[in-house]
């Protein structure tokens, strides 16, 4: 790879893993939130769910602008409204405020991942692809692992707002992408297409939505079973399950959160790699069925080191299966509107399993608070679901990005 196309990795890979390090931060303090504002768990909740359900607002709207202006713009103002809002939320008055906050956020975290994949596949060379894709994904539990660290840093001195101040950083990536990586040529290539034509960007999106909609109500329902099963593992782990149910100290939580995202990490740019040569649909389904084994692992060890032996390995399968994704569906998505397609269906997918921690917490307190109850059953379907509609979809994994749609093969 080149140096350009190095640069525009490293500023999809960072916005993203910047992104998810804002959006665990919340995570990670659900239970000192609800004691803030002198609620229950259940309310706190919904701020992850307004997080999650505007993602797809901003999907579509620095979607549009990447397709229309460029991957560079949109990146760049998609991170710099998540990370304002990020500082705004640390002075949040009461809980209203922060549920509005949560929800603005979300709509700057939902334009990054489609931006930045496309900006990331368009730019890599066609066998390297699988690797970058797993590579590039696994930003996520990197964001993940430093809402940890920063948790056991910063909270003890700080608490939660302190946290959310520092959640704030990412804005200065914004210099970087502006001063250091250059525009998509796929995009440069579309754009000159266009020009040629009489379709503006904004006919060619809902056109294109109009004659490939089957493949667009499948990659939501394909993104929709990932989020219920990634989200299904992640957002009440932490809080509720390992220092709530399992009694565990701020620091042992903290340890085990980074572990099991080493196993993500980990998980992502092997089955990534693998995906690369047995096929995209292949890999995600072996991934997600390897959960199914490491659930009791994952939620029956009573001591600290047997759950995050379970951790470690239930996010090796669950982010193995999600290494895959921005590879799979940037080849899926036509190259005019690829700064939209496939970061749209993603994040509606990702509002159709928005409702998955609530759902949880409703399950936990209905079995007597039990989450290790509503966690398994949650991943146990979520794999399953997955699984199927990953093998029954389509594949594009050898289409060229710069030149023309992605050419499905059976």
């Amino acid at each position: 790879m080149t140096g350009s196309q190095w640069r525009a990795f490293i500023a999809a890979y960072l916005g993203w893993t910047l992104d998810a390090f804002d959006f665990f931060l919340l995570v990670m303090v659900v239970r000192h939130v609800a004691a803030t504002f002198d609620t229950g768990i259940k309310a706190v909740t919904y701020a992850i769910f307004l997080t999650l359900a505007m993602r797809p607002v901003g999907a579509l709207l620095f979607g549009m602008i990447a397709d229309r202006f460029g991957r560079r713009p949109a990146l760049m103002g998609s991170i710099l409204l998540y990370a304002v809002v990020e500082l705004l939320s640390a002075f949040s008055p009461s809980l209203g405020v922060f549920l509005f906050l949560r929800a603005v956020f979300g709509v700057g975290m939902g334009g990054v991942w489609g931006v930045g994949a496309s900006l990331a596949m368009e730019s890599a060379p066609v066998g390297c692809r699988g690797l970058l894709s797993g590579i590039l994904q696994e930003g996520y539990p990197l964001g993940n692992l430093l809402a940890a660290l920063t948790y056991s840093l910063v909270f003890p001195h700080f608490g939660w707002r302190g946290m959310f101040v520092v959640g704030s950083l990412p804005a200065f990536l914004v210099v970087f992408i502006r001063t250091g990586v250059k525009e998509s040529p796929a995009w440069i290539e579309a754009r000159a297409r266009v020009r040629s034509g009489s379709r503006t960007d904004t006919a060619g999106f809902w056109s294109t939505l109009r004659s490939r909609w089957p493949l667009f109500l499948y990659m939501i329902a394909l993104m929709a079973a990932f989020n219920f099963f990634s989200h299904g593992t992640q957002d009440l782990y932490p809080s509720a399950f390992l220092e709530r149910q399992r009694g565990l100290p701020l620091a042992t939580v903290s340890r085990i959160t980074m572990i099991y995202n080493v196993g993500a990490i980990a998980g992502g740019i092997l089955f990534g790699t693998l995906s690369q040569w047995m096929g995209r649909r292949r890999a995600i389904a072996m991934s997600a069925l390897l959960a199914l084994p490491m659930i009791p692992l994952w939620i029956g060890p009573t001591s600290a080191a047997g759950l995050a032996v379970g951790a470690f390995l239930m996010q090796f399968a669950v982010q193995g299966a999600w290494g895959i994704v921005p590879a799979h569906l940037n080849e899926l998505s036509p190259t005019a509107v690829r700064g939209t397609f496939p970061g749209f269906a993603y994040q509606l997918g990702n509002f159709a399993a928005a409702a998955t921690g609530p759902l949880q917490a409703i399950l936990a307190e209905r079995h007597g608070g039990d989450y290790a109850f509503s966690l398994g059953w949650v991943v146990g379907i979520g794999a399953v679901v997955l699984a199927a509609l990953a093998l029954l979809g389509p594949e594009a994994r050898t289409a060229e990005l710069a030149q023309g749609g992605a050419a499905m093969q059976a």
